[in-house]
């Protein structure tokens, strides 16, 4: 009879552990995961990527960065493109965002297109992950896997960007803090941190480095004063990587070695100990940077996002259904 009750409980063990295993299974990214649902997925997001680019060339870094930042706040779901509401001020009007994030139009473009070809099927987030992938392709950058299946947040938070997204002003002991936090290694901060090979930064996020800081090559910090006054002038752009801010290569880290970073968060990786090796190496090696971005962008892309029944497909990327 015991023997009758162990082998019945073992077989509900057994059921119990598959289906927690298949559940497990369906929520995890896959590159195909619409494969059947919406085939076209991937070239409309491709295409609009690339008009948006051809028309503003900035916007390539300005949609990774979108991606970026919504990411670093309670994971990758699409919080970031929410408007405020009677229940939450959203994250556009966080200090990392408020002014300076940009690209809501072009996901705005990207999903009407996608709705109308497949309905209340893929997510914002997917979308934002898609479109920062593609920016960086194709501004000659590398290429990388995009895990699918994220489904969107229905709230977001002021007070959580401000308190996630790293600032331009941290210390390379607090940018390593904020990374560790989001389950990113050293090595992701350094290589994530190269986004900055492309777009450009207000007069507001980089005015204390070229005035407080020692660590600043003279010349370059002067030729930015000329742009960027002490008082004033806030919303002036730089760009964050002098010689080709339109391009996606590794000339940021040998600005770096030269002391040319143009916020005070850049120039700090080179602080010595194993960022300031991982910046020597990436500039001595454009395909070391690009492997390693890409590995950063994947496990980026994949913090805490929210799958299955969690959240939902917003029809409207800037309001919840």
């Amino acid at each position: 009879m015991a023997s009758y009750y162990y082998y019945h409980f073992l077989l509900f063990v057994l059921v119990a552990t598959a289906t927690i295993s298949e559940a497990d299974s369906k929520t995890k990214l896959s590159k195909d995961f619409y494969s059947r649902s919406c085939p076209k997925l991937l070239p409309i997001v491709k295409d609009e990527v690339i008009k948006a680019i051809n028309k503003e060339t900035r916007m390539g870094a300005s949609l990774l960065r979108l991606h970026f930042h919504d990411c670093f706040v309670n994971g990758c779901d699409a919080s970031i493109l929410l408007d405020n509401t009677k229940n939450f001020i959203g994250e556009k009007t966080a200090a990392a965002n408020n002014n300076s994030a940009r690209g809501f139009d072009v996901i705005d473009d990207i999903k009407t297109k996608v709705e109308k070809a497949c309905p209340r099927t893929v997510a914002c987030a997917d979308i934002l992950a898609l479109a920062a992938r593609d920016s960086v392709v194709y501004l000659g950058g590398p290429s990388w896997e995009v895990g699918l299946g994220r489904r969107d947040s229905t709230t977001a938070s002021r007070a959580a960007a401000n308190n996630s997204i790293p600032a331009p002003f941290f210390s390379l002991t607090t940018l390593k803090s904020n990374f560790a936090n989001h389950g990113l290694s050293v090595e992701d901060l350094v290589a994530l941190s190269g986004g900055h090979t492309i777009g450009l930064a207000r007069c507001v996020q980089f005015r204390a480095h070229i005035y407080n800081d020692s660590n600043i090559d003279a010349s370059f910090a002067k030729s930015l004063r000329s742009k960027c006054p002490r008082k004033g002038n806030d919303a002036v752009l730089a760009p964050l990587e002098l010689q080709t801010p339109t391009h996606f290569d590794n000339l940021y880290y040998k600005n770096l070695l030269v002391k040319r970073g143009l916020l005070h968060s850049d120039q700090e990786l080179l602080n010595g100990g194993s960022t300031s090796a991982l910046v020597k190496k990436f500039a001595a090696n454009k395909n070391e940077f690009f492997k390693a971005f890409s590995k950063g962008m994947v496990k980026m892309s994949s913090i805490k996002p929210l799958t299955g029944k969690k959240g939902q497909i917003r029809i409207h990327c800037r309001k919840v259904n």
